[in-house]
């Protein structure tokens, strides 16, 4: 087996920034994506969200392309939740997302940071960068 260390912060929102993800069925999604991190061999540092977007914190290793992961959670749990029929709807995403790449020394703050995302957004103490999910026209190093 190949030795890495790779570490990133995820982030996507519900679709048209639905409040979907209220405590019931932020666990369901929760155990949707540890269930198909697993089978992804995936290591979930952390997860945390708001009512209309999630955070993640995962090491995904270098056999699977991020775009690939992503394609697989955000999937996963919009199958999931929509045959379970809890909601009067079509539980969806947003199509994209957000990602960035850090070093391990990083790891406590991030971990934190996502572990707080409800009071981050209540307190307006949020870190923009950690919040972005499309590339603006500016593209992503500001240049």
């Amino acid at each position: 087996m190949s030795y890495w260390r790779l570490y990133y912060h995820l982030v996507w929102a519900t679709y048209q920034r639905t409040p979907w993800l209220t405590s019931p069925l932020e666990k369901l999604v929760y155990g949707v994506l540890l269930n198909k991190a697993s089978e992804l061999s995936l290591i979930i540092h952390q997860i945390g969200n708001t009512d209309d977007h999630i955070h993640v914190i995962a090491s995904i290793p270098p056999k699977i392309s991020i775009a690939e992961c992503m394609r697989q959670l955000k999937g996963a749990a919009s199958h999931y939740v929509n045959e379970q029929g809890v909601l009067n709807g079509q539980f969806g995403w947003q199509d994209g997302y957000g990602v960035i790449s850090f070093g391990e020394r990083s790891m406590p703050t991030l971990v934190a940071y996502v572990k707080n995302q409800r009071i981050h957004h209540a307190q307006g103490s949020v870190i923009a960068l950690y919040e972005r999910m499309a590339q603006e026209a500016d593209g992503p190093t500001g240049m």
